[in-house]
């Protein structure tokens, strides 16, 4: 009989024990091939965009390409659920008094797939192709301080020294992700303008698995470094010698080949499937840090440049109602745009905003929406209240059937909303000059600093092209400073802020929903919750 999903979001501590347990097991005869050989898991996930240009996490912003290309790319440092950080290719590293130099100190004992040496000049290629103007990257140029990055110095073969110029407090968390991961100096020289499309002999890095096979918008096959020694919390070579990544862009096919063991895992599972899967599966549903998938709502396009309307969009939508009805209540009602996990969350704002068309009602009449049309559409000047909504295609069900749901609660109070689902290529027609009203999407981190991207002037995600000077000087503030207090406290204010000036709508924080056959023992899960497989065997 399926059971119901029980949506488990792990303690800080329980998240660090189980990676703990997890990966102690990996001090056995991890590099003993017989163990390994023709072992299989088969991995199922959405991974719809990844042929579009989003192989590489040092250009892409979409999740699913740090997700596949963690076996491949390795990075500086771990962090861990506590949020301290851990040895991994750098050994040991110093941090100057004022945050503007991190020093490392790498190991001496790490090769690329192709057989390339991994040392201070692989970084400095790395970290410098991130920022180069050519290589078009936001995210990962965002991490790595953007303008604030003064260059990476080569000390000597295994010691590199990145410097700032400012202090930027953020740096070893962007260091511990893919985004920040490394490819080999001989991919970065023949075909670095490959890395986009990816494949085998172009997506090379030190990782446990080396990509051996691609094929687009299908599949991506890994196969065992069998030479890994050099893991996060000493992680050794896998215990298996092939991940099979299966791109399946359809929940219900995901959930299918799980159920039936046509796979090990399956990820990206909505509520609704997950709780119909038999009990002979493990759920694991780990809410995702970061901001909530929200609405953005474009102030310098449209009817969103007053407040009040913006204000009155914002309590006009039954937002507890819509989620608990389309995630089954697995997904909780996000307030804030830090999501509840995510370190400097401001719980104060619990229940601030709630529901209330009355009061949405009397703010767009204090606007001057006062007439009807012969829809019910509120009108001023001859002009409709209406917005468009651009959303980037493949739009899931449950997704839509929330956008359905926005649509009715604002047609109540005679608020029309439009929406466009678009391709990638004329999405990014509009978003590119900004030319809509609003669009969606969340945005997983474990530092607040990701509201830098969203709010500041200059951020590469400011869909609701917020230009505010104290804000900014906050989010500067928010970087400048290693004093976590005073860290929070910042984020904290730009929090409050939000709430009052509503330039982001928060609606909900998702969960990475992920289904595992008992084939699998030994799974752990990064702090997003994407399945790490160091110490995973499979039967």
């Amino acid at each position: 009989m399926p059971t119901p999903l029980v949506r488990r979001i792990l303690p800080i501590t329980a998240l660090a024990a189980a990676a703990a347990l997890a990966l102690s097991a990996c001090t056995g005869t991890v590099n003993d091939p017989p163990a390994a050989e023709n072992r299989e898991v088969v991995w199922a996930i959405e991974g719809a965009n990844l042929s579009a240009g989003h192989m590489d996490p040092q250009t892409s912003q979409l999740d699913v390409s740090g997700m596949v290309q963690r076996v491949v790319l390795d990075s500086l440092v771990s962090q861990q659920a506590d949020g301290s950080f851990s040895p991994w290719l750098a050994a040991d590293w110093t941090v100057s008094e004022d945050a503007t130099s991190y020093t490392f100190e790498l190991r001496d004992d790490v090769t690329f797939h192709d057989g390339e040496p991994f040392n201070a000049e692989a970084v400095k290629a790395n970290f410098d192709r991130i920022v180069d103007p050519e290589t078009a990257s936001a995210q990962a140029a965002s991490m790595l301080g953007a303008d604030f990055y003064a260059g990476t110095e080569v000390i000597d073969e295994f010691t590199v020294e990145v410097n700032f110029t400012q202090p930027y407090s953020p740096f070893l968390q962007a260091a511990s992700t893919a985004q920040l991961g490394f490819y080999s100096p001989a991919v970065l020289e023949s075909s670095a303008d490959q890395l986009k499309a990816g494949g085998p002999d172009v997506t090379v890095g030190t990782g446990p698995f080396e990509l051996t096979e691609y094929t687009p918008d299908q599949e991506l096959v890994y196969t065992r470094n069998p030479d890994y020694a050099w893991g996060p919390d000493g992680a050794e070579a896998a215990k298996f010698e092939t991940l099979r990544v299966e791109i399946l862009p359809e929940a219900s096919v995901r959930a299918g080949v799980v159920e039936s063991g046509e796979a090990d895992l399956a990820s990206n599972l909505p509520p609704n499937l997950a709780a119909t899967l038999p009990d002979t599966l493990t759920v694991e549903s780990l809410e995702y840090p970061g901001l909530p998938y929200s609405l953005y709502l474009n102030e310098k396009y449209g009817v969103f440049a007053d407040q009040k309307v913006r204000q009155a969009f914002a309590r006009g939508i039954d937002i507890d109602a819509a989620v608990e009805e389309i995630f089954f209540g697995q997904f909780p009602r996000a307030w804030s745009i830090l999501g509840s996990t995510t370190p400097g969350y401001d719980a104060s704002l619990e229940g601030s905003w709630p529901f209330d068309q009355d009061a949405a009602n009397q703010l767009l009449d204090d606007a001057g929406w006062t007439e009807r049309d012969a829809d019910d559409i509120r009108m001023k000047d001859g002009e409709r209240l209406s917005v468009r909504w651009i959303a980037w295609t493949p739009v899931p069900d449950d997704k839509a059937a929330l956008g359905n749901a926005i649509q009715s609660d604002l047609a109540d109070i005679g608020f029309e909303v439009v929406r466009e689902v678009l391709e990638p290529g004329a999405y990014n027609e509009q978003y590119g000059p900004k030319t809509f009203d609003l669009t969606d999407w969340g945005f997983s981190g474990v530092d607040g600093d990701l509201l830098r991207s969203h709010l500041h002037t200059d951020g590469f995600q400011n869909a609701s092209q917020v230009s505010n000077a104290d804000v900014d000087a906050l989010l500067e503030q928010g970087i400048a400073t290693t004093d976590t207090e005073e860290r929070t406290a910042i984020y904290q204010q730009l929090q409050q802020w939000n709430a009052k000036y509503t330039a982001i709508v928060p609606l909900y924080s998702p969960s990475l929903i992920t289904a595992v056959n008992d084939s699998v023992d030994g799974l752990a899960y990064d702090l997003y919750g994407r399945p790490l497989f160091y110490a995973a065997t499979v039967s």
